[in-house]
């Protein structure tokens, strides 16, 4: 009698230990990492809990991968790279600069005596002028909204991790309470 009841607790201990090196082995080689402990409650086998397990995170790996793929399909629908910036400046500049030689060549008496050949050339020196100093403005402008796109996108791609973590988590929780295990912590 004595040795049955040894036997018997040597056999559960060895298929504890058995159902928790397959979890350990599961958990070390999921690229989503589950830290509850499975504990089987209708008595399944080290093999059943490993098929098991294996299934439950393969259903979390695919929530946790759709969860993602979804998320990157709205941040490249909602992103655009936007080009120009240089251009635009340089247009609003020389458009700047050639209104600012106008009113300056208005404020002197003699600007309308000057040929009007000479008056366009001084129009155009200040456009041009003005139309450097757009494309360097518009240029820094450009930069500064691509860097706080990119910033938006950081913060969009973590909140999409931890949204896919959870959609992971929750699939796993519930594919093995619906097999027929108590997870805990």
């Amino acid at each position: 009698m004595l040795t049955k009841l040894i036997r018997s607790g040597f056999q559960a201990m060895a298929r504890r230990t058995a159902v928790l090196a397959c979890a350990a082995a599961l958990a070390a080689f999921s690229i989503v990492v589950h830290a509850e402990t499975v504990v089987p409650t209708k008595g399944q086998t080290p093999d059943q809990i490993q098929k098991d397990t294996t299934d439950c995170q393969a259903q979390a790996k695919t929530a946790h991968d759709q969860s993602i793929a979804s998320a990157n399909a709205a941040a490249e629908s909602t992103s655009e790279k936007k080009s120009g910036g240089r251009a635009r400046g340089a247009a609003v500049g020389a458009a700047a600069g050639a209104a600012s030689a106008q009113v300056q060549g208005n404020q002197h008496d003699n600007y309308d005596k000057v040929d009007s050949d000479v008056q366009q050339e001084y129009r155009q020196d200040q456009a041009k002028s003005a139309a450097a100093a757009g494309a360097v403005v518009g240029g820094a402008k450009q930069r500064q909204s691509r860097r706080e796109q990119e910033k938006a996108a950081e913060q969009q791609a973590t909140q999409a991790t931890q949204t896919a973590e959870t959609a992971s988590k929750q699939t796993y929780s519930t594919c093995m309470t619906a097999k027929g295990y108590s997870l805990t912590p």
